[in-house]
């Protein structure tokens, strides 16, 4: 047997156990292991039945990724996949029954679906989620799971991916039997119940693929629910072709055609853009000079210092992770104005059922709103998120570090400005660290943690330790001007402005950008974040300009203007009651002002060079972050942007986009 799974004999059932820690994937070794017990059971006459359980904490969280790029790079053949192994487990006379706890996903899915039964306890998650990687199921995940769950379910879990609670799953017909208490002692003793009963295996069930005519309307929705949820996306049209093959094909066609797409999928540029993001995920929180076994400050209190829109949401942000939060601002007006914001935030998840009543009551109970810094000396991280001015953060942190205890974490909200001034006005600089959130705090992933000159190695792991307890992907950055994410961000949106000064239309900018992918444009974007915040910092930082660099005028002009974005209801839009955008005449007229006060000649500029240049600009300041040892590695810029700014992740992110891996 291999090593890396067990054979054991329990009153007539056999028991196989894969152990192959952390999440028991199915790495080379795994499936051949599994196949040659379940010969063993089924050549022993004393075995009645078999159980296939995980050991640790999971029974199989899918493939070995890893895999993936051998294949595609050449180095490995593909060969029949873990097919040989499901045609074991199906075809065996005796009954395999699946013991699910923790994950079973992708792979581990699809082998607990060529069981004859699958149990598991009710914490469980099942799921298909390699769309997210830019593939498919390629081990007939396509093609059992309708025949289990029905086309309509399995429609959604093969195009979107996400996880399945085993209750919902067990009402579906993916599920036999909940159990509760010990998961092997109820799989044994479920696997005796059914050994004298005859196995039928789920690849000769068709009673829930249904008929052309029901499911016509079935495939329409979700074909228009990829072309509008999942714009741009490969993998989602290639699932759904799938599933559809297992409605109109036997199911050895259907596993050809499955395969076909599979293939298909595993050489696209997308999934090798998607896989590369998600070791990139992992590749982040690892810090060269942060060894692992660093200290690791516990946080169970948090303060925040400002209840303003980055203020509320970040104090969100901790108490939907558990933790109890301070939320402190100058007067009560503002405390009531952030308070009212987040019940209405809270209130909005709970009628979109996202969360109970009694949760969002629990949430709120966290959260203790106050115009004092009383009890800041109880908290183990206070986060400072205040107007973005240096002066007002270095008085801020002179007055927390006259109440933060000795081991307290001082973390700054700033998106520019830098970490090594406002360490000077504390008598701690060691203890002082950047932690930038981005708007909506409590919803976006990506927290942009920066370090300054003195900042301990100690607060710099316990800082990517808490931005996994938030539920954030934490990624390390240097200190500079708008660290990595900002600081690529200003050329870009400069070349945007540069862009429309020549002659293209605003709309035409922003629409080569949505068109590559993103969210926004970038300068619909601008008008998001608020014009007047980058009015702020350009002039703060006028001082420090080129004088001989060119400079963009139209966003000084259109907040001379009072024209300030959605807050404002104009900027380089204009904007209705809802904030939706259309062309403002006006902003033509001003764009025709600032060419002839700058002497352009407006000319015709395509959608083919709006992009070059504004992905250029992006590209190029991300290279110099490199070089100058900002930012670790290109796959951290690519996390960044993906997570904070809307970058594609199946184009890779920036710097995957060019080349630079």
């Amino acid at each position: 047997m291999s090593e890396l799974v067990r054979y054991a004999l329990r009153d007539g059932v056999a028991v196989v156990t894969i152990d192959n820690p952390p999440v028991n994937a199915l790495s080379p070794g795994v499936p051949e292991g599994i196949a040659a017990c379940v010969r063993q059971a089924g050549a022993d006459d004393a075995v009645t039945a078999v159980v296939l359980i995980g050991a640790g904490r999971s029974f199989i969280a899918g493939a070995d990724i890893n895999e993936f790029g051998k294949i595609t790079s050449g180095e490995k053949q593909r060969g029949e996949g873990l097919h040989p192994l499901l045609a074991v487990l199906e075809d065996s006379a005796k009954p395999v029954i699946a013991a699910i706890h923790g994950q079973a996903f992708g792979g581990g899915l699809e082998v607990a679906m060529a069981c004859a039964y699958r149990v598991a306890v009710a914490s469980a998650q099942v799921g298909q989620p390699e769309v997210r990687l830019g593939i498919i199921p390629g081990a007939g995940g396509t093609q059992r799971l309708p025949r289990l769950v029905g086309v309509e379910m399995a429609l959604r879990m093969c195009q979107f991916g996400d996880p399945v609670k085993v209750p919902v799953a067990c009402e579906a017909g993916l599920i036999d039997r909940v159990i509760d208490g010990d998961l092997l002692e109820g799989a044994v003793a479920f696997a005796r119940e059914v050994a004298c009963q005859p196995v039928r295996r789920v690849r000769d069930r068709d009673g829930k693929l249904g008929t052309a005519e029901q499911n016509a309307p079935l495939f329409q929705a979700a074909r228009e629910a990829a072309a509008k949820r999942q714009r741009g996306l490969e993998a989602p049209l290639a699932a759904i072709a799938a599933v559809e093959a297992a409605t109109r094909l036997p199911f050895a066609e259907g596993l050809r055609e499955e395969a076909r797409l599979f293939e298909e999928r595993l050489f696209s540029k997308q999934s090798k853009a998607l896989i590369h993001v998600f070791f990139g995920e992992r590749t982040v929180a690892k810090i060269p000079d942060v060894p692992k076994d660093t200290p690791v400050l516990s946080v169970k209190q948090a303060a925040v210092i400002g209840a303003g829109t980055m203020g509320a949401g970040i104090a969100m942000t901790y108490a939907n992770a558990g933790i109890a939060v301070r939320l402190k601002d100058a007067t009560a007006e503002a405390l009531d104005r952030g308070m009212a914001s987040i019940r209405a935030n809270y209130a909005a998840s709970v009628a979109k059922g996202r969360f109970s009543q009694q949760a969002m009551d629990e949430r709120l109970a966290r959260i203790s709103p106050q115009v004092s810094y009383e009890g800041f000396e109880e908290a183990d991280i206070i986060i400072e998120a205040v107007f973005e001015g240096m002066a007002l953060k270095k008085q801020v942190f002179a007055e927390i570090d006259a109440v933060a205890k000795a081991d307290c974490v001082l973390a700054t909200n700033t998106s520019t400005l830098s970490i090594d001034e406002i360490a000077a006005a504390t008598g701690r600089p060691e203890m002082v660290i950047g932690h930038h959130f981005f708007s909506p705090a409590n919803v976006m992933r990506l927290l942009e943690i920066v370090r300054g000159k003195a900042t301990s190695k100690t607060v710099i792991a316990t800082s990517m330790a808490l931005a996994r307890t938030l539920g954030k992907i934490g990624v390390l950055v240097g200190n500079c001007r708008g660290f990595v994410g900002n600081r690529m961000f200003h050329p870009y949106r400069r070349e945007a402005q540069f862009l429309v000064e020549e002659g293209a239309r605003v709309a035409d900018v922003d629409g080569a950008m949505t068109e590559f992918g993103l969210a926004m444009g970038p300068l619909a974007v601008g008008d998001l974040a608020g014009l007047d915040v980058g009015w702020r910092i350009r002039k703060e930082y006028r001082h420090l300009e080129d004088p001989r660099a060119r400079k963009p005028r139209m966003e000084d002009a259109l907040c001379e203007r009072g024209r300030y974005g959605q807050k404002t209801r104009t900027g380089w839009y204009k904007y209705d009651e809802q904030r939706r955008a259309s062309v403002d005449p006006d902003v033509e007229a001003l764009i025709a002002e600032v060419r002839a006060e700058l002497g352009i000649t407006p000319r015709e500029i395509g959608a083919e060079e709006i992009r070059e240049r504004l992905l250029a600009a992006l590209v190029n300041e991300g290279k110099r972050i490199l070089e100058e040892g900002i930012a670790l590695r290109p796959v951290d810029i690519d996390i960044i942007y993906i997570n904070g700014y809307g970058f594609p992740a199946w184009r890779g992110g920036p710097m995957f986009h060019a080349g630079i891996v």
